[in-house]
């Protein structure tokens, strides 16, 4: 039996309904943009393994960054303990944030982080004894698979079987041109009830949604809103943080600054599980309190985890070198050039660009679902091909390691203009 069959036997994947789902490609062994399977069949990774491998597979700096960190702590609990990398991290993280951001708080992964930052709202508003027990999140937003994010994200058959069990959340539409105005008021006549804890969003780009993209301009005028009822803001940067947006954090385009903010995937280079919530000195406040349940009771086993952090560390250290931005530029304007080609293509109704990632909606005759046959099509198209790209229904989208080359980036481009033929 090889492992193909044995994953079969065993496994049970992400997203997946097996009863439907072909055989997986074995993935042996991956180096910068490129993994290899059992077969020897090579792929180029262009969405960097769901957006954590900004650096490239075995990268060395990270994987040398964690033997040392292996061999001399590779974990302790964080309960009524520290460590120097712990410490040595947030004081990093907390210098490349936006200055408001003061208290770090570990957890596992993006969800996790989410669902720390919804708690820590709830619970800032119940430890004053005032009831706020509602938030507001976009339409089309996917904030992950925990409940609290569950209930923020808006991409119903992810989170249709939990209906009666959910937050109650409040959708407003992601703002453009046309219902920017619309929105503000609509935001400004909801949090006039003073039932609203938080305000969560992805910062200029909805990944999951199919990298939905909008102005900063809008979001700074939505956070002020909050401000002024005092309804504390959260950006989930899982996706959108260091480097993806063209600046270490989409927030970086802001001149309003979030409460709160959520990161993970990047944050150590696709090597270790973690994640990062980081708070205002106010929210923090909210918690510091002779009585003991006002704390935050919110942990995790690996909360913290030595070997992550340093791993971080040395993610950190590769995405402030002058290679990997001069990276990102050049990858963002080969996207660009590559949009100026594509957007007239008569298959193709739109396209947007933002940092490193590029996006093209593929004209249908109705609504396309998320895991549709055109969906799939495309999909076992890039495959074969050798391209690692997962569509959004209609949409298809590169978000690619910044150490791609040059050529690698051009055959993505070429493998997208030839499924566009068959669609």
């Amino acid at each position: 039996m090889n492992f193909s069959q044995k994953d079969k036997l065993y496994n049970w994947h992400p997203y997946t309904q097996h009863k439907t789902a072909t055989d997986f490609p074995v993935i042996v062994k991956g180096k910068d943009a490129l993994l290899w399977d059992e077969n020897g069949k090579e792929y180029i990774d262009a969405i960097a393994s769901w957006w954590v491998n900004p650096f490239g597979h075995s990268n060395e700096v990270i994987a040398n960054a964690i033997y040392q960190q292996l061999t001399t702590l590779e974990h302790v609990l964080f309960g009524g303990f520290t460590h120097n990398k712990a410490v040595e991290l947030s004081e990093k993280v907390l210098s490349i944030l936006p200055s408001n951001q003061k208290k770090v708080f570990y957890s596992d992964n993006g969800s996790t982080a989410v669902e720390i930052a919804i708690k820590a709202s709830l619970q800032f508003f119940y430890n004053k004894e005032e009831r706020r027990t509602k938030i507001i999140a976009f339409e089309d937003a996917f904030h992950g698979d925990t409940f609290g994010a569950m209930a923020a994200s808006g991409i119903s058959f992810f989170t249709e079987a939990f209906q009666g069990s959910l937050l109650e959340v409040v959708r407003i539409p992601v703002p453009n041109s046309e219902n920017e105005e619309k929105v503000l008021n609509t935001l400004e006549n909801l949090l006039q009830s003073n039932q609203f804890a938080a305000f969560i969003f992805e910062p200029l780009v909805l990944g999951a949604a199919g990298m939905v993209m909008y102005e900063a301009s809008a979001l700074d005028k939505l956070i002020a809103i909050c401000k002024k009822h005092q309804v504390f803001t959260i950006a989930d940067e899982v996706m959108t943080g260091f480097g993806k947006t063209g600046r270490t954090f989409a927030c970086d385009y802001l001149t309003q600054k979030p409460d709160m903010m959520c990161l993970s995937k990047a944050l150590t280079g696709g090597t270790i599980p973690m994640a990062i919530t980081t708070f205002t000195q106010e929210i923090f406040d909210g918690f510091y309190s002779d009585d003991v349940n006002k704390a935050l009771f919110h942990g995790h086993t690996f909360t913290a985890n030595p070997t992550g952090c340093a791993a971080a560390l040395a993610s950190i250290q590769l995405l402030e070198s002058d290679v990997i931005q001069q990276n990102i530029a050049q990858v963002h304007q080969l996207h660009l050039a590559f949009q100026e080609k594509i957007k007239t293509h008569p298959k193709v109704k739109t396209t947007r660009v933002l940092g490193v990632i590029f996006a093209l909606e593929i004209k249908t005759e109705g609504q396309e679902s998320y895991y549709g046959n055109l969906r799939n099509k495309l999909y076992n198209f890039f495959i074969e091909n050798g391209i690692i790209l997962r569509p959004v229904g209609n949409i298809v989208y590169i978000l690619p390691p910044y150490i791609i080359s040059e050529n690698q980036l051009k055959k993505v481009y070429e493998t997208i203009e030839k499924a566009l033929e068959i669609v």
